[in-house]
């Protein structure tokens, strides 16, 4: 059974410390309130066995996965009756990552100086984004902390998966795209020149696509370095352009125009859009503000811009959906849907609906991507090695003929 450290007083004022066994870290603190002990501070035990170095994170700082375990334990942690500087210190003794170990010592410090926890989070912009923030902030006007947290934790959970199922349908064409770049190398570079040999010194009698191939192979053989370096270089230029303004625009735009990946986009930036901005409202922050951090959490230049045209509508005194209903990024129902939202006070929970939505659209999108890709690559890399073999075949037939 795990054991805890606690730190409690009882009703004469006398501190105790101890360790305490308990099936969960519920099942503790009930223990000791059951004991008529209020916590002061409550902690997993160290385990006996070190954790391989392997887990432990050095020069890394924090991951998605990271920050949503420490807000899922921090919410479990409060619930229990915890004080929040006891909790951020019982999860700050349980990181391994060293970067957020510190982070959450220097977050500790901060609330014990009487800082609100939001305030201490903003020392970290990269690490706790504006709607974590802006949500804790609005729980701690209005109460309900750990519920918000539960609510914060979900949101990064769905998020994490969203991103994993995305970054899934992109790699899995890209290793079919890498085997058939590298067959085709391999063919030019190492099968096609041992089959020149028999057309050496006929080439005015071989086909156009046979001497094509053999231009190729020599010029891949002799001059790889010269190929290897274009391909840095223009690894290196792109990664480049797309850092610039203009750049990014171009990139952004692409993603919404290829004709096999356009619809599980534009389901992506419309389902974390929508869902952020439902999130943000039913947590109480500020219109102006959600509008602001929807925008920059959109991941797409071009929604971006809507998002920020909408935030300057609703600052003139519009509506939300009179802007929206100029824009081609939202389809006409969203954007009726939402304008019903707006009128009948429930646009937190017609946005969550329509997120939602999206989100399984997003996943079905997804499967029919990568049901789509498969037979593509077969087809593209069986029509290549075609190629190449028929341009080795055709030309000893053409020879052989001529023999005759």
């Amino acid at each position: 059974m795990p054991t805890y450290r606690y730190e409690s007083k009882n009703a004469q004022g006398k501190v105790t410390a101890g360790v305490l066994a308990a099936g969960n870290l519920n099942a503790a603190a009930q223990t000791l309130r059951q004991r008529g002990e209020m916590i002061l501070s409550l902690a997993p035990g160290e385990e006996k066995n070190k954790k391989s170095a392997f887990n432990v994170s050095l020069s890394l700082g924090p991951s998605a996965k990271d920050v949503l375990n420490f807000t899922s334990q921090l919410a479990v942690m409060i619930r229990a009756g915890i004080s929040i500087r006891a909790a951020i210190e019982g999860i700050h003794e349980q990181v391994e990552n060293v970067k957020f170990k510190a982070m959450l010592a220097q977050i500790k410090k901060d609330v014990e100086s009487g800082k609100n926890f939001s305030d201490a989070l903003m020392r970290y912009p990269k690490v706790f984004s504006p709607l974590y923030i802006n949500m804790v902030k609005a729980s701690e006007l209005s109460g309900g902390f750990s519920r918000m947290l539960d609510r914060i934790a979900t949101y990064l959970q769905q998020q994490i998966e969203t991103a994993s199922m995305v970054k899934g349908a992109m790699i899995y064409p890209g290793i079919i795209g890498t085997l058939a770049v590298g067959t085709t190398i391999f063919l030019l570079t190492f099968v096609l020149p041992r089959f020149l040999v028999i057309f050496k010194g006929k080439e005015a009698a071989l086909p156009a696509p046979t001497k094509m191939l053999m231009a190729l192979s020599g010029f891949m053989v002799n001059y790889w370095y010269i190929i290897l370096a274009g391909l840095v270089a223009g690894i290196w230029g792109f990664m480049l352009m797309i850092r610039t303004d203009w750049g990014r625009l171009w990139w952004d735009k692409s993603k919404l125009t290829v004709p096999l990946f356009k619809k599980m986009f534009r389901a992506l930036y419309i389902s974390r859009g929508l869902h952020t901005m439902g999130q943000l409202i039913n947590a109480g922050v500020p219109m102006l503000d959600t509008l602001a951090i929807t925008a920059e959490i959109s991941g797409n230049t071009l929604y971006k811009r809507m998002w920020r045209g909408v935030y300057t509508s609703v600052k003139q005194g519009k509506k939300i959906s009179l802007p929206l209903q100029k824009s081609q990024l939202l389809p006409r129902s969203v954007v009726q849907m939402i304008s019903a939202g707006e009128e009948s006070g429930k646009l937190g929970e017609v946005l969550d609906e329509v997120s939602d939505f999206y989100a399984r659209e997003l996943k079905s999108v997804i499967k029919a991507v990568t049901a789509m890709i498969e037979p593509l690559m077969i087809v593209l890399m069986g029509s290549v090695v075609g190629f190449i073999a028929m341009s080795i075949i055709l030309p000893i037939f053409k020879l052989s003929a001529i023999v005759k």
